[in-house]
């Protein structure tokens, strides 16, 4: 069974309806629902969405798309945390983008986003876009 750690951006384009790239992780997570996969999140994804004013009740709508047997919430280990701090020092990226790569690799998932920062983690996890994996 595949897993795939979807970036906050990914969310944002498909529940905001971007245009293109709403559409592209539409089909994406539509697919990944349909081959029976599983989508992880973590409070990584959700504080990202309340730091842009999104509110527990649509939160909790854009990830209700997922069937309850397609979507899990893993946790945040310290050891990630300190190591997501430090990456982000050393690479001048991001926390939040180091921490997703971290806890992609470490929760076997493909990481899905568009974030150019994520280039400079190819050594931590590979990153791909929704149409690289439609």
């Amino acid at each position: 069974m595949k897993r795939f750690y979807l970036d906050t951006s990914i969310w944002l384009d498909f529940f905001e309806k971007r245009g293109k790239y709403g559409k592209l992780a539409l089909k994406l997570i539509r697919k990944i629902i349909q081959d029976n996969s599983i989508i992880l999140y973590s409070d990584s994804v959700i504080n990202e969405l309340k730091r842009l004013g999104y509110g527990y009740d649509q939160i909790e709508k854009i990830f209700s798309i997922a069937k309850p047997n397609n979507i899990i919430k893993i946790h945040i280990f310290s050891i990630e945390m300190e190591e997501a701090k430090n990456l982000a020092f050393k690479r001048n990226i991001p926390r939040g983008d180091a921490l997703n790569a971290i806890l992609s690799r470490d929760n076997y998932a493909q990481l899905v986003a568009r974030d150019y920062h994520y280039r400079k983690l190819k050594d931590i996890s590979i990153t791909k876009a929704p149409e690289e994996l439609i």
